[in-house]
């Protein structure tokens, strides 16, 4: 059987199986293209030269199987193929961390241009909410000369944390911590603090799609109003700042809630691939 009759067969499958995506791939097409591929070991970014390269009987066998784990379990691909892709970067994942997904990830690219004129200046940098640690991995890609606080309340996400930290070889530059936000930082002052936190309503919640509650709850529930983290974030960060450090935060589609309880904060609301309502920016004097 053609690769290609192989791909639309899973298309078809997953459709009519109704699947949730969002964990790296937005649609059905995508979703069996990655796992077909990962399966078959074959490059990810290859599709078309091998569309009419024909299956083994084991390779289809293998090929089927975990098409069928992706429709009966309703796990996320990630968890099936314990990978996830940031841009160019390739992080480990299982159940006990939140798949890797952050608009702050295409920030990090480019150094967070303009709001970082240049690089060197950050010294020090802290991953609030760290999960799998993908943040606190990129920002030590994006700032050569910074030393990175990854910190979690999870102690077995931090354990999938310190794979891929020790897969990128950065063990002498991120610290991983258990706590909960700030508690054990008190004396940490940062140039940088990232937070992807918890921000899904409590609505929300209880709609979730049988994939996203294969996540762990407590990396997605943000509380009645999905900013119950954020709300603590806002009043201790600007004591962890060093002048003229920035804040960084996501918080999923609470643009609107957020701006209606702190009307005097002046938020900038960073560019991102989905829009301007997702990641928003403080310096510390705004917290001040």
């Amino acid at each position: 059987m053609a690769l290609r009759a192989v791909l639309r067969e899973a298309v078809t499958q997953f459709k009519r199986a109704g699947l949730a995506f969002g964990h790296g791939m937005h649609n059905a097409r995508d979703e069996a293209i990655y796992l077909i591929l990962h399966t078959l070991e074959l490059p990810l970014g290859e599709l078309d030269s091998v569309l009419d390269r024909y299956l083994s009987p084991g390779e289809l066998e293998s090929v089927r199987a975990v098409l069928q784990r992706r429709i009966h379990e309703r796990r996320p691909a990630a968890y099936l193929t314990r990978e996830a892709w940031l841009g160019e970067f390739r992080f480990y994942v299982d159940e006990r961390a939140i798949v890797p997904r952050s608009f702050i990830a295409e920030l990090l690219r480019d150094g967070l241009v303009p709001w970082v004129k240049d690089k060197r200046q950050i010294r020090s940098a802290l991953d609030l909410c760290t999960g799998s640690g993908c943040l606190a991995v990129l920002a030590a890609h994006a700032f050569p000369k910074a030393r990175i606080d990854a910190a979690d309340l999870s102690t077995e996400a931090l354990l999938v944390a310190r794979r891929n930290v020790k897969d990128y070889a950065l063990g002498r530059r991120v610290r991983l911590v258990q706590c909960d936000l700030f508690d054990r930082l008190a004396a940490r002052r940062y140039d940088l603090i990232l937070s992807n936190p918890p921000y899904v309503n409590a609505a929300a919640m209880r709609a979730l799609p049988r994939e996203y509650r294969r996540e762990p709850r407590l990396a997605l529930a943000g509380g009645r109003d999905g900013l119950a983290l954020v709300h603590r974030l806002l009043a201790q960060a600007a004591e962890h700042l060093h002048p003229l450090g920035l804040l960084i935060v996501e918080i999923g589609h609470n643009r609107k809630t957020l701006e209606l309880a702190y009307p005097r904060l002046p938020f900038v609301w960073l560019d991102t691939s989905a829009g301007e309502d997702y990641v928003f920016m403080l310096r510390k004097e705004d917290l001040l």
